[in-house]
Formats: structure tokens, sequence, C-alpha cells
């Protein structure tokens, strides 16, 4: 687990990836405004975790509530990315009372079934790896153009992004177990009962080429209180390549949301 800042504590969730390490400049970012707890998914080698067949996608939600209790944290922001959305959302609904705010980036839908694209490359995780980075990598490139317009800065985040993922290796076929433990598990009805504050934060649909905002945008149905961001000159990496402007985004929303529950009492308290 890593624990750094200071001020409010926000548990940031990686994606399907599962680790934590590839968002840290998003880590930094977010600790200039709080204390973020982060964590690579259960199940991988450095999360410290023990991934418990029994329990299936409730694996990461026993994760959260150990993250909590160890930081000694009664209750956080949730800040989901991608598939840690997922998590994320079910968290909240399972657990209102350790949840403050709920931040879904690109976020995959609560009733999300894998297209054409991730069962074939599902058929053979490890064989075709070398396929799928390569296509991630050219499914990028656009968004990394927009939201990076310096060929230098280009270079410098490219360079320190290949590190971390080199230096922190995924595995395939957990990602295709995680993709499995989510295969008829349809959120909906658990998503309905989030009661927190919630941002939903999508890039703009011709930069986002993994998570159509469409796609998170299904949970403003569902949540008529969600308040909706769409983070100009990024897709579905924003929290990497554009990091400040997306803890700053971030915070702004947690604040208002924190005045918000102050001042809804003393609202209600003058109309009595």
């Amino acid at each position: 687990m890593v624990d750094l800042g200071s001020g409010t504590p926000l548990v940031l969730i990686p994606g399907i990836q599962g680790r934590w390490e590839w968002m840290r400049p998003t880590v930094e970012a977010l600790a200039r405004h709080f204390r973020v707890l982060s964590f690579s998914l259960a199940g991988e080698r450095t999360s410290g975790h023990v991934f418990d067949p029994a329990l299936g996608f409730d694996n990461f939600i026993v994760q959260i509530d150990r993250v909590l209790e160890e930081a000694a944290v009664r209750s956080a922001v949730l800040c989901g990315v991608s598939y840690g959305g997922l998590i994320a959302a079910r968290y909240a609904a399972l657990r209102p009372h350790r949840t403050d705010a709920l931040v879904l980036a690109s976020a995959l839908a609560p009733g999300y079934t894998p297209d054409a694209r991730v069962r074939f490359y599902s058929r053979a995780p490890w064989l075709l790896s070398p396929l799928f980075v390569m296509n991630a990598w050219r499914r990028s490139r656009p968004e990394v153009r927009t939201a990076l317009p310096g060929r230098r800065e280009r270079l410098a985040f490219s360079a320190g992004q290949c590190w971390r993922v080199a230096a922190n290796p995924t595995s395939p076929a957990r990602m295709r177990g995680r993709i499995r433990l989510i295969e008829g598990l349809d959120l909906t009805s658990s998503v309905r009962e989030i009661t927190a504050p919630t941002l939903l934060i999508t890039g703009e649909p011709e930069l986002d080429r993994v998570v159509p905002p469409d796609h998170t945008l299904e949970y403003a149905a569902l949540l008529p209180h969600a308040e909706r961001l769409t983070f100009e000159r990024t897709g579905h990496i924003g929290v990497v390549t554009r990091p400040a402007r997306f803890a700053e985004a971030v915070a702004a929303f947690v604040s208002g949301a924190a005045a918000e529950t102050h001042e809804r009492p003393r609202r209600l308290a003058g109309r009595s």
C-alpha cells in the first residue's frame, strides 16, 4: 500500500492491469490535495492480499476495508479509474458509511459485457499480449498528442510511462481473470444504492478508444445526483497525461461536496 500526502483521505483504485505504480504521477498530483491511499489489486504479488476465489469480485471490497483499517481511516473519498471504477462504485454501494464521495474516471459501465476485442485477447492472453500492447499504444497515440502538444513533453511522458510499466509488469492472465469476474455480474441494482456525492469524469469521445464516455455516463441514469465532467484534451488515460489538472478537478469536486454536506443541515434547520 502507498500512503502519500495529508488531509482528506482518498483511495485511488487502479484499472484492469492492477498496478498502482502505473498511476504514480496521478498519486503524486493527488497527494498535493489529499492523503492518498493506493494499492495493487488483490492477486498481484505486491498487493499483500491473497485472492480468495470464493469471494470473486468482492475480494476488492475486502481489500479496501483492509487498506482503510491499516491506515486507521474511518472513511474516504473513493476514486476508481476504468475497471477500478466498477470496484469503487460497488464499494460505495456496500459501504456508504465509509464513502465520503465517489469519483468514477472513464469507468466501465455497471452492466459491462466484454466486446469482441476483449474476448479475442482473452482467448490466449500471454500469446496475444505483444499484439495487445502494440494496439494499445496505437490507440493511445492520438490522445497523447492532444494532451501533450509539445514533442519534448510527449517524449518525457512516454519514456516515464514505459519505465513504470516495464518496472512493474502486469499479468495478462490475471487481467483475463478480472474480466471473468464481471462476466454476468450486473452491478446496476447495487449502484442505485449509492448515496455519496458522485463525479463522473470522461475524456473526449473521439479520444477515448478504450471505454467510450457513453459507457461511463450510464451511471448518470442510475445516480441523478451525479455531476459530470468532460476532461478536455484527454481520452482514457488523462489521469496520467494530465495528472495535475485531474487532481485539481477532483479536489474542487470534493471541496464543493463537503461544503454542500455542511450547508444542508443549516438549510433544513432554517425551514423548520
